[in-house]
């Protein structure tokens, strides 16, 4: 526990999670970074060492790293299907920052290094069915991945691969398949579908209008993972002998379509869908194939989306009516 661990993009969701979970288990020095100034973090840790830096710059890199001896890089220019399909060139330069990482990490020492991938790397065709065949981790070859963002990740995970090859720096891969919880983002063009969801319904409830609007048609088909499985999944893999990329992500499947209706069972209410077919909307099906992960580590993620939507719709039922209640009282001032 007296070890230096270092958690960049600390000033997003997974990352303040992150930060939280590794203060709370008694880790004593936790370095946080994240480009946002501190009070556009999600959650900031105060007992966190946190630093406002922008890791797309070799400088910052190595300033971050210094003194450290675990790195944990979440920092990447991403949000749902709606801000990658519509950001590519943006969301490919978050190479800069595992690169730079990456160099700063062997100069510095840092004795592990883990990177948070993501099942956009899975080549498309692959994926072109509702009923989709899970994507185990050799599905990413040969490369047709997500064009932008998935590129971008697919790319840095061979340098991480080949910086464990050629300077023995441990390197740790974790694919993430759509994580989603309390404490991120729930509007404003980077939110992901379970967020998005939430909002549009509480919305659709606290203003009396029953209806939601939908992207796609509603029968293309996800797995969602908490951020719980997703934190104790990411520090099992850091701490693993596993030296390759891992999926880590739910393998429940299930439609956009299910997804509406869980987040009305949650509301207790029912909607009139209107379905929007020229949104952004992603590949026609990914799941999760958690063999590996089963094998290797003895542990999958678990948490039913059922019981995590229900959290992460209580959060944002909260922010909105707290938010709500301040512009009508400032209104009434």
């Amino acid at each position: 526990m007296d070890k230096t661990v270092l958690v960049t993009g600390a000033g997003g969701f997974i990352g303040g999670h992150l930060v939280a979970d590794l203060l709370r288990q008694g880790v004593k020095n936790v370095r946080a970074v994240d480009h946002k100034p501190f009070d556009s973090w999600y959650q900031l840790s105060p007992a966190a060492e946190n630093m406002s830096r922008d890791l797309m710059t070799k400088e910052a890199c190595y300033e971050a790293c210094r003194g450290v001896d675990e790195v944990y890089n979440l920092a990447a220019d991403m949000g749902g299907m709606g801000f990658i399909e519509t950001h590519k060139a943006e969301c490919m330069l978050s190479v800069l920052i595992n690169t730079h990482m990456l160099m700063a990490a062997r100069a510095c020492g840092v004795a592990r290094f883990f990177f948070s991938s993501s099942a956009c790397v899975y080549a498309a065709e692959k994926q072109t069915d509702t009923d989709v065949v899970a994507l185990r981790e050799d599905d990413a070859y040969p490369a047709m991945p997500e064009d932008g963002y998935g590129w971008e990740k697919l790319f840095s995970e061979r340098m991480c691969r080949h910086y464990a090859e050629d300077f023995d720096l441990v390197t740790r891969v974790a694919r993430y398949h759509n994580v989603y919880g309390p404490h991120g983002t729930f509007d404003g063009g980077r939110e992901k579908a379970p967020a998005a969801i939430c909002r549009k319904v509480i919305e659709a409830k606290l203003s009396g209008r029953h209806e939601i609007e939908i992207w796609g048609d509603g029968q293309q088909t996800r797995s969602f993972m908490y951020i719980d499985d997703c934190l104790i999944g990411s520090q099992r893999i850091m701490d693993s002998a596993v030296d390759i990329p891992l999926n880590l992500g739910s393998d429940q499947l299930v439609a956009i379509n299910q997804l509406v209706d869980i987040a009305e069972d949650i509301a207790g209410i029912r909607l009139e869908r209107r379905y929007k077919l020229d949104a952004p909307k992603g590949v026609r099906g990914r799941n999760s194939d958690n063999t590996l992960i089963q094998s290797e580590l003895g542990w999958a993620p678990s948490i039913r989306l059922e019981d995590g939507l229900e959290k992460t719709y209580r959060w944002i039922h909260d922010e909105i009516t707290r938010e709500r209640s301040r512009v009508q009282g400032t209104a009434a001032e």
